[in-house]
Order: C-alpha cells, then sequence, then structure tokens
C-alpha cells in the first residue's frame, strides 16, 4: 500500500512591508534644493524679509498714491524755528509721522523711507542683472574655448578688477550729472548708477562661470553633444548655461546687498542720487549735520540700509548650502 500523498494548501505570500502606502517618489535637483532650504529658518526669514522688502519697493508709488503721501511734502509747523528741529522727543514721532520728520523741512521720514526703497532695490537688481549677463558670457566663454581666448578674457577680467572702482564711479557720475545721452534728472542718475555698478563688477562673477565651466566642459552631456555635432554656440547656452543657473543666483543674491551699500555711498557722497529725490544715502548725508542732537534722523535709514543688506545676505547664504552643500 502506498502511503496517502499530504496536501498542503499554498500558504499566501506575505505582502512586503508598506504596501498600500505611497509609493517613493523621485525628486528633482529643485525639490531636493528647496527641501534644505526650508530646514534653515535663519535663511527662511531672510528670504521673507526680502520678498516683503521687493513688494514694498514695487508697491512705494501706488501706496503713496492711495493715501496721499509725497516724501518731498514740507510741514514747516512741526520744526521749531529757533533751532530747525522738529518739535517734541523722538525726532517729532508721531501717529501722523511715526518715524518722525526731518529737520529744517519736517518731510516725513517714513515716506521717504518708502519712496527711497524703491531707488535702491532698481540700482542694486539693475546693477547685477548687467553684471551677470556680461560676467556670465565672458565666463562661459572664457573656459569653454580656452586657450587665447581664455587668456584674452582673463587678462580683461585682471584690468576691470585693477580700476579703483569707487574713484572711477564718483569720477563718471560727477562728470554726467549735468546731462547726457539725451536724459537728465532721475532717468539719468539711475542710468549712470546702474551702468557704473554693474560694468565694473562682472569679472567677479566672470571669475566663477569660468571656473565651473572649465569642470563642466569635460563631463560626458558635452561630449554627447560634441558627438552629435552641436556647435559651440549651442553647447555654450543650451548644455553649459542651465547648470550654472545655480551659482549666478547664489552669486546674485550676495551681490545685491553689496550693489545697495555702493548706492548708498555714492548718494552720501554727493555723486549718486540727487535731492530732492529721497534716497537712503542721501538721506545719511542730510543727517550727519543734525547727528548729535537728532540721532533719530540717522538711525532710521540706516537700519532700512542695515536690515536690507542682513536680509539679502541670510537669504543668499540658505541659497549656496541648499545648492551646494559640500559649501558648508
Amino acid at each position: 500500500m502506498t502511503a496517502p500523498i499530504e496536501t498542503t494548501e499554498a500558504q499566501p505570500e506575505a505582502a512586503p512591508e508598506g504596501a498600500g502606502k505611497r509609493q517613493i517618489e523621485g525628486r528633482s535637483l529643485g525639490q531636493i534644493a528647496w527641501s534644505r532650504f526650508k530646514k534653515d529658518r535663519v535663511a527662511v526669514a531672510g528670504g521673507i524679509v526680502v520678498v516683503l522688502l521687493i513688494l514694498v519697493a514695487v508697491l512705494a508709488r501706488p501706496i503713496q498714491a492711495l493715501f496721499g503721501l509725497d516724501p518731498n511734502a514740507f510741514h514747516q509747523d512741526l520744526i521749531d524755528a529757533n533751532t530747525s528741529l522738529p518739535n517734541g522727543g523722538w525726532g517729532g514721532m508721531s501717529l501722523s509721522h511715526p518715524l518722525g520728520v526731518d529737520p529744517k523741512f519736517g518731510r516725513d521720514i517714513a515716506t521717504r523711507i518708502l519712496e527711497g526703497s524703491w531707488v535702491s532695490l532698481v540700482v542694486a537688481f539693475g546693477s547685477t542683472i548687467l553684471s551677470n549677463v556680461i560676467g556670465a558670457i565672458m565666463g562661459v566663454v572664457a573656459g569653454y574655448y580656452g586657450g587665447r581666448v581664455d587668456s584674452i578674457i582673463s587678462r580683461l577680467m585682471d584690468t576691470f578688477l585693477a580700476f579703483p572702482l569707487l574713484l572711477f564711479a564718483i569720477a563718471i557720475s560727477a562728470t554726467l550729472q549735468g546731462g547726457a545721452f539725451g536724459l537728465n534728472g532721475l532717468p539719468l542718475h539711475l542710468s549712470v548708477l546702474i551702468f557704473v555698478i554693474g560694468f565694473f563688477n562682472w569679472p567677479y562673477l566672470g571669475r566663477i562661470v569660468r571656473g565651473q565651466t572649465l569642470a563642466l566642459r569635460e563631463r560626458e552631456f558635452v561630449d554627447a553633444s560634441r558627438g552629435m555635432g552641436a556647435r559651440g554656440p549651442y553647447i555654450l547656452f543650451r548644455e553649459l548655461m542651465p547648470n550654472l543657473v545655480g551659482p549666478i543666483i547664489v552669486y546674485s543674491t550676495l551681490l545685491i546687498p553689496t550693489n545697495i551699500l555702493f548706492e548708498a555711498s555714492l548718494s552720501f557722497l554727493g555723486v549718486g542720487i540727487q535731492p530732492p529725490q529721497a534716497s537712503w544715502g542721501g538721506m545719511l548725508r542730510e543727517a550727519v549735520t543734525y547727528y548729535q542732537v537728532d540721532p533719530e534722523y540717522m538711525i532710521v535709514p540706516g537700519l532700512a540700509i542695515f536690515v536690507t543688506v542682513l536680509a539679502f545676505n541670510l537669504l543668499g547664504d540658505g541659497l549656496r548650502d541648499a545648492l551646494d552643500p559640500r559649501s558648508r
């Protein structure tokens, strides 16, 4: 007799742990950088302040029109005729003038800070864009082609870096104060500052882009483009430039506060934005005469510059760490 064959029922396979849950999804480089950036609370705080400053600058003129504010309106009734100082303490602070009024003329400081915000950011962003365009193009061309092209562009960078920029900017700005290129007044002052600051600052970004390009030009995707018959301009602007966006953005956020300080310095020296147009540097220049008897007039524009520069620097540091963790 044969032993009965025992049959066993097939046991169901154990379900893999996590089945039925959301599957793991790949993340792009942008998503990874954003997740890193969100963890840096200081950088996020700086970014929030930067966004608020940009909104204030963009909406400065509409806000003034909506509330009937005039940065150049005199309020002689708020000024002591004997001392030319604001009546009351703390620079004449009141509900109508929360940041006080300036000496001698009685102009509302809050309105003038609001008006000066868009001037500083227009000059800073305009000059940064000009520097980035020139520096990125020159840097990527020098790094990709190398040889004689690299030598010529590198010597050009060295020449620009040797210029005493502040003295050169003072000379050009002072020479063009009367009028030039069919412009005068505020449009001329803004254009001159953007050109002077932006045109002479491009070698810094150019060197950064050149160094990155020297590493990228040996990568496989560049060799693949060459193998498919792509020419130099296509490789420069379609293959290399997209991979240089990160360093350019980081450098831009660090260059903008430098340009804000540069514009304020030129206005403080009297060769930047000219009165009666409000600017933070111009307000500091006017406050020098009164800082001992009315320190509030110097503190307010000084704090505006300090907070703006600090916020951009914190944002730039956070973006650098998020886009390139190895830089920590």
